[in-house]
């Protein structure tokens, strides 16, 4: 069996959690969300995470969730399909003081949705890159309605496969929109008025 190798870390950037070091070990897909990036959102999302509830899909390092969480986010739900990357995510947050506020499910995010009727504040979705459009899974959420009316989903993918105002329904707008490198990222808000 192959060793699982803790390639390198991610770092909590601010809150109760800030600089603690996460290890992220080496898995297929796994690209865990850069500093620069996971600044940028945050700092668009700034008040809104207090007491939120919030969707890290496809988690992961567990980066974005955990930044949600050490900001002040009320719980967030990490949805994992790799059991062994999930175990590590588990393993490293266990002695975090307030991680309780964490429920974490190893499950592929095809099914999970399928069966989840929680509305969330704030969803983070970032799939591997190659796994489909960001806005053909923001249509599944809202579809199931995992996203509470005025929620603010997060969108990252690679740059020529993002978004346009074109792609989303009128229910969603676009807020916030950056290229960084290779990547697109986007703050979108949905609202049913």
């Amino acid at each position: 069996m192959k060793s699982k190798k803790h390639s390198n870390q991610v770092r909590i950037i601010a809150g109760q959690w800030r600089g603690r070091r996460l290890p992220v070990i080496e898995a297929p897909g796994l690209r865990p969300t850069g500093d620069r990036v996971r600044e940028t959102l945050f700092n668009w999302l700034g008040p809104r995470l207090m007491g939120a509830h919030c969707l890290d899909l496809f988690a992961g390092s567990g980066a974005l969730g955990l930044e949600a969480l050490s900001r002040g986010a009320s719980s967030v739900v990490f949805v994992e399909k790799s059991k062994s990357v999930l175990d590590s995510l588990m393993e490293a947050t266990k002695t975090w003081p307030g991680i309780e506020k964490a429920k974490f499910v190893c499950a592929d995010a095809n099914q999970w949705i399928s069966g989840e009727r929680t509305g969330f504040d704030v969803v983070f979705l970032d799939p591997p890159f190659g796994l489909g459009q960001v806005a053909d899974w923001l249509k599944v959420l809202i579809d199931q309605g995992l996203v509470k009316n005025g929620g603010r989903v997060y969108l990252e993918s690679a740059k020529e496969q993002g978004i346009g105002e074109s792609t989303l329904d009128a229910s969603v707008a676009i807020e916030r929109q950056k290229v960084i490198g290779q990547v697109e990222i986007s703050l979108v808000r949905y609202h049913t008025d």
